[in-house]
Order: structure tokens, then sequence, then C-alpha cells
């Protein structure tokens, strides 16, 4: 199979394709290189002659119209999006022109290329999004797929119009589309400005380890490289305009989190003196701060046969070791203008 996979040069994206070149199947992988991106996440395969990288916009129809015709792919892996709730809050207007009108210009080049090819039905488009689109959960419950939609941040409203979009293009125009909804994600490669990272270079640093609010806010982990191997299972074998909620069944509080984080840390790189724990600061709440989620991944287990294989425990593990091990890989992201400083603190 051959992937058209936006976004590649990302945290998840770059994991996708890394499984995907290692499952045999062809890869082009089309980044804008944004402030996230990172090459370097790619080095592994970056000589595969199953690979082959494309730079441009998904907000450039011109560019998506060469890339179709050119690389003529079996299937788009939509990945490339602004991320980051905190940015989200300080400039949601990237947040609205990426996210959505980027979308809209993918789904338009995508059933363009699709029409020419003769409609085929083994193509698809898998639209890769959050589980923040459903907002906010209680103490109890899960998210599932019939979850009515309830964004509260300028991230999780854009991802939210995004999936809203390939749904029409489905019911419109016929697209074959799939969708995926994950929990959040952590492991290798994770860009310096989400709270596992931050707390672990923080820690090494002997800086304060900043917790949003009192820490109880509840987060279901998935390692990126279950991640990946769900949205290749889904990208094949996923039903025609089926969605799947994909979750790590790993539920933490902030504080139990980067507690766990600290336990590592003191075994793996212990401070001169006391813990790493010690270091933790609680600093003010994000606006708008999303209580819990936590995802029912029901629906991909029984009908695909998947589920998360590494616990957040063991993953949280292989994490620190990773960032212990590539310095300079975190050191040159560190270096880029605005990682690392506090943002989305506005809530005018």
């Amino acid at each position: 199979m051959k992937l058209l996979v936006t976004g590649g040069a990302g945290f998840i994206g770059s994991a996708v394709v890394r499984q995907a070149i290692a499952a045999g199947h062809e890869v082009v992988n089309l980044d804008a290189l944004t402030y996230a991106a990172c090459l370097d996440n790619l080095a592994s395969v970056a000589d595969d002659p199953g690979y082959a990288f494309e730079h441009a916009d998904i907000r450039d129809r011109a560019a998506l119209d060469r890339v179709f015709a050119q690389h003529r792919p079996d299937a788009v892996m939509h990945l490339a999006a602004e991320s980051h709730v905190d940015r989200s809050i300080d400039g949601p207007g990237t947040f609205i022109d990426t996210n959505v009108m980027g979308t809209f210009h993918l789904l338009e080049a995508a059933r363009a290329y699709w029409t020419r090819e003769g409609r085929p039905e083994d193509f698809r488009f898998h639209h890769i999004s959050t589980d923040e689109v459903f907002g906010s959960l209680g103490p109890e419950g899960q998210f599932t797929e019939e979850t009515p939609y309830d964004p509260r941040s300028p991230y999780s409203a854009s991802k939210a119009g995004s999936d809203h979009l390939v749904r029409a293009w489905h019911e419109t125009y016929g697209l074959p589309v799939v969708l995926t909804n994950c929990s959040n994600n952590y492991g290798p490669f994770h860009f310096p400005e989400k709270l596992i990272p931050v707390v672990i270079l923080n820690a090494l640093a002997g800086k304060p380890l900043p917790i949003y609010g009192d820490g109880s806010n509840v987060r279901d982990w998935l390692y990126v490289e279950d991640h990946a191997e769900a949205l290749l299972l889904v990208v094949q074998k996923g039903a025609v305009g089926r969605s799947y909620n994909i979750g790590g069944e790993n539920e933490r509080t902030n504080l139990e989190l980067v507690q766990t984080l600290c336990a590592i840390l003191d075994r793996k790189r212990p401070r001169d003196s006391g813990s790493h724990a010690d270091l933790i600061t609680f600093v003010t709440d994000r606006p708008g701060h999303d209580a819990r989620y936590a995802i029912d991944p029901a629906r991909i287990r029984e009908e695909l046969g998947w589920r998360p294989s590494v616990t957040v425990e063991e993953g949280l593990e292989k994490t620190v070791r990773w960032y212990l091990d590539n310095r300079p890989w975190w050191q040159a992201l560190l270096d880029r203008e605005g990682v690392g400083q506090r943002l989305g603190t506005t809530s005018e």
C-alpha cells in the first residue's frame, strides 16, 4: 500500500511513517516543516527506497494536486495539524487556518484525485483527530464514538470542525473515509513543549516542574507506537464512514503522572540531594482546562482486534530512557524560538 502521510515529520506522524516503512508499505511524507516538525525523527527511514518526502503545506491546493498526481497514493493518513492547546489560546487563527482550512483543501485535492482515478472502492482518507473534541468528563464515564461533541478550546474546536468536514465529504461526495479520535500520546520524539518532555527536561536541568492548577486533571495516556499500530490497522481494515476511538486505558492525574516520572528519574538520573519530586511547582491553571478525558476503545478492540500493549509505567520508563540517550535531538529543539516559554495564560 502507498500511503500519503500528512504531518509525517511530527511526533505521531513520524511514528506512523517509521512503522509503515517497517511493515513494507510505501510512504510519501508531506510536511510543511513548521516549528514542531523535525526531519531527524525520520533518520532511520530517510534512505529507504519506499520513503519519499514532499515539503508542502496542506493549505496549498496546487502543491497537493501535484503530489497526488505524481505519487498516486492508495490512502491518505491526515495527521498534519496545529496541536498545542496553549498555543491555540494565544493564537487561535493559525489553528483555524491549518486544521479547518487545511483539511478542506486536502479533502478537495483527495476528492479530485479519487474521481480522476475512477472512484476506486479501496481508496481511503483517514482523518486522525483527538478525544478533546468531546469536551470534559466528570469523575465517571468514558468517551465513545457516539459522545456528542463539546470542544472547549480553540484547538479542540478546530479539530472538531475538521472532523465534521471529513464526515460531510463522505456523506455528500461519497469519499471513502475513516476517522479516529485518540487520547493523549507520549513517547520518543515528543516535542519538548508538552507535559511529559517538559517534566523530564526541566528535571534534568534542575528547574521547577510546572503542574497546572492542583494537578487533579485526568488524562488517558497512549504510547505513541501503540497509536501508530492502531492507525495503520484502521486505514487498512476500518469500515468506510466509521470512526474509532483509540485509548491507552491508562488514566492518571497529572500529579500522579509527574510523580511517576520523578521516581523513574530518581533511579536513572538521581539529584545530588533530595528527589526530583521536590521540584514540583503548581502554577496558575490553563483557561478552560478540561477536567478529565477517558476513552472507551471497545469498538476498535471488538471490530479490529486492537488493544494497547504498553502500560503507562512501561511507556514512561522507555520514554525517560530515550530522552536520556538523545540529548542532541531535544537540545536542538529547545533552542527554537518560543519553545520552553509558558503559553496560553490569557483568558481575554
